[in-house]
């Protein structure tokens, strides 16, 4: 073999070994194969924080392979991705395979294609130390924090919990987003809007104050019966809208979020797939640069689709100072496809990738921006109405970028009118409008707001929000809204009405809402460990980290400076602090005379009767999905201690209804069936049996057959993933091409065998 070049991943290899030649084979490393190990700190303090690197058992018959044939390689082409992660990934190769300087060469692109990689190859490179230093000083102080913090916590609030640098940080910008919810108190106003009709033509105004009281804007609108409406003043402005940027990590994971519906991960692991292809440039990048390749592609395809007068070439610049990615935005490596392989969700994807670069190379869009002020006879106040005509479309020809803003008003077209002109108000009415609290985080605004605050990197947003919703900290949901009353009055050809009318509010789709545990956690970092969890210093480790990458700063000296004091404070904590269990003392039980209170417990929120100390054991209860700690009332509390109850019988045995560690259940002789989405308080004996009834028929149609060994039970079912052997809590596969209603007993043991285990026998088979 004349050359190795090992890529981190199969889909990358593959897409690459078409492009070099049988003189070049491309193998795999499947990321990383050395990392610090998961059940020790790995990482020697007193020994100037020498990491102890290990290769995972799952790798080492990879890195046997990868080492042998890099012996019978003339050259390897260390080919990871361009940044500081990939230059680690290399680093680490050249340390576990034994690779020699002078037979090992460094390539980087950020595009698969066949230029790139060859001009990658024309012009290799060393690994970059400094870049290698910034990845393991992050991976280092990580552990060092997770280490350290975690069994703080286990002592004082919970067992098994655990903190991270960005993560726990990330959980506080969540719980202090919904604490401002909480407290927000809203206030109504009424807004009175009037629709003008011209020549047939409808136009909304609204009117230049908003009133405190219903009585204030009924009493105005019934002015307007015997008033007159004129235009008092008209202005025409040009306008113009200038595309946004092309996208970086950040922008790319907001606006999928907003137009596709795509949470982060989900939008990077397309992103990825498109990367390996060989579709889009590399998808971890804070960069909105694309090369002078790319513009001139831009043009060629804009003025082939759109014609010359749509194209406008527009160099952009990154506003984040040191930019841990130096390569381009996130574009297509081909501008003139516009279709790629795959299911819908990558065609998505990679539609708005194309569409959001084409765009940023494209024209001006050019507006005329109308106001109409329209006065009353007999009032000072006045309407205004506002709107837009596009007179050359420019980039919006191709796309618009989303907003945030969910009420965002779309201006119209107004009519032509002048000043002085007559209107007739076809109608006035004044509705209640709310005052609405700040919005809960989105994915895709909590990610907007860590960029802002310098806190993480396009590498580290998806995973951060990963590990705090997979640790329970935060809950991604959609929550319904509830009815609200407002009031309305109405001007029109019959008089004047007034009634009051309701409203939905308050819904939420696919938001981040902090757990109990998660606001219970971050009470108590905050109040020992301010530092860690400020957004400030935060940001200040991130640029730290930049400046170990630029080789302006040395990673050890960095850690140290971080880990002394962080170490003092953990001891000093773990010493004195008291234990956090968020309690609250919410009255008193009415039949016992002792105190309820709700408080985190070692199996999560719960409510308690009575104190420890007394004679009489206090009685506990979890919490129902639902219920929070800072939420519940004694009312509330009260009730879920009539829990377990029983609500008849069925077939001879009690109907037992309670709540267990995976939520609401009903027990029935030996069985448990979730209770869903009924309340265990007031669920009836009726729906109880037809929830037991449902599930029975569940089981049976997931049972195809059933045999018996001895003792042991054999089951053929039906599965998620399809059909499968059960013996117990194994499961074994069945061999596609197999008709699993045809197996028999034998049949069933010779699958199980083949698959390295053997069921016991205690007794003569039977079928």
């Amino acid at each position: 073999m004349k050359n190795l070049v090992i890529v981190e991943s199969p889909a990358k290899a593959k897409t690459i070994e078409g492009f070099l030649g049988k003189d070049f084979t491309v193998k795999s490393s499947f990321g990383h194969i050395r990392d610090l190990p998961s059940k020790k700190l790995s990482v020697d303090v007193d020994n100037n924080y020498k990491p102890d690197y290990v290769i995972p058992k799952d790798k080492e018959n990879l890195v046997k392979e990868l080492r042998k044939l890099s012996k019978e390689a003339d050259m390897v082409w260390l080919a990871s991705d361009e940044d500081r992660e990939g230059e680690a990934i290399s680093w680490h190769l050249q340390e576990a395979l034994g690779l020699k300087t002078e037979k090992t060469k460094r390539i980087v692109f950020h595009e698969i294609t066949k230029s790139a990689i060859l001009n990658a190859v024309e012009n290799p490179r060393s690994i970059n130390v400094d870049l290698v230093n910034a990845q393991q000083a992050r991976r280092i102080l990580d552990r060092l924090v997770g280490y350290e913090l975690s069994p703080v916590l286990w002592k004082k609030v919970k067992p098994n919990l655990s903190a991270g640098r960005v993560q726990s940080v990330s959980v506080r910008l969540i719980v202090e987003r919904e604490r401002e919810v909480e407290s927000f108190k809203s206030v109504s106003a009424f807004r009175v809007v009037a629709f003008f009709d011209v020549n047939g033509m409808e136009f909304k105004a609204e009117l230049s104050k908003r009133f405190d009281t219903i009585e204030e804007a009924r009493k105005f609108i019934s002015d307007c019966q015997n008033a007159e409406f004129s235009v008092s003043d008209l202005q025409k402005k040009p306008a113009k809208r200038t595309p946004a940027a092309p996208f970086t990590t950040s922008t790319l994971q907001q606006e999928a979020s907003r137009k596709l519906g795509f949470g982060v991960t989900r939008t990077m692991r397309i992103a990825q797939d498109l990367y390996e292809q060989g579709k889009i440039t590399y998808m971890r990048t804070d960069s909105v640069n694309l090369s002078d390749l790319a513009l001139n592609a831009a043009k060629e395809e804009i003025e082939k689709l759109y014609g010359a007068e749509f194209s406008q070439t527009r160099k952009f610049s990154s506003k984040s100072k040191g930019a841990q990615e130096a390569h381009e935005a996130i574009r297509p490596t081909y501008m003139s496809e516009q279709k790629v392989a795959g299911d819908a969700a990558h065609q998505r994807l990679y539609d708005l990738i194309w569409k959001r670069t084409i765009a940023s190379q494209m024209a001006d869009a050019q507006l005329e921006r109308t106001t109409i002020s329209v006065a009353v006879s007999n009032s000072d106040l006045g309407f205004s109405a506002q709107g837009e005509v596009i007179k050359f479309e420019g980039f919006l020809k191709v796309y618009l970028e989303g907003t945030d803003d969910e009420a965002e008003d779309q201006k119209g077209i107004l009519p032509n009118v002048s000043v002085g002109q007559q209107l007739v108000a076809k109608k006035i009415e004044g509705s209640e409008r709310f005052s609405s609290p700040p919005a809960r985080y989105t994915e895709a605004s909590l990610v907007k707001k860590l960029e802002e605050l310098g806190i993480g990197r396009p590498s580290t947003y998806a995973p951060t929000i990963s590990t705090i919703i997979a640790r329970n900290y935060v809950l991604k949901e959609s929550r319904e809204g509830q009815e609200r009353k407002y009031g309305y009055v109405l001007l029109d050809e019959n008089g004047i009405t007034e009634e009051t009318r309701t409203e939905v509010a308050g819904a939420e789709k696919q938001k981040l809402f902090p757990t109990d545990i998660g606001k219970v956690v971050t009470d108590f970092l905050v109040e020992n460990f301010g530092e860690i969890l400020n957004y400030n210093f935060t940001a200040q480790v991130e640029k730290e980290f930049d400046e170990i990458a630029e080789g302006q700063k040395e990673w050890t000296s960095m850690i140290d400076g971080f880990y002394k004091p962080f170490h003092k404070t953990t001891v000093y904590t773990e010493e004195n602090s008291e234990r956090a269990t968020g309690e609250r003392l919410l009255g008193v039980d009415p039949k016992s005379g002792r105190n309820v209170y709700a408080r985190l417990g070692r199996f999560g929120p719960m409510v308690q009767i009575g104190e420890a100390d007394n004679e009489e054991k206090p009685k506990f209860s979890s919490l129902q999905a639902g219920q929070s700690l800072e939420e519940i009332s004694l009312e509330e509390a009260l009730d879920l201690f009539k829990l377990p109850r029983e609500i008849g019988e069925f077939e001879g045995e009690t109907l037992l209804i309670g709540v267990g560690k995976f939520g609401p259940y009903v027990r029935h002789n030996k069985s448990f069936v979730s209770l869903g989405s009924e309340d265990p308080l007031s669920i009836t004996r009726e729906k109880a049996i037809e929830l037991i009834e449902t599930k029975r028929e569940e089981i049976k149609k997931a049972l195809i057959s059933e045999f018996t060994d001895g003792d042991t039970v054999i089951q053929v079912k039906n599965g998620r993933f399809g059909p499968y052997i059960a013996v117990g809590k194994k499961n074994y596969k069945i061999p596609k091409g197999t008709e699993p209603e045809s197996l028999s007993l034998e049949d069933c043991k010779e699958l199980i065998i083949k698959q390295g285990d053997k069921p016991k026998r205690t007794a003569k088979s039977r079928k």
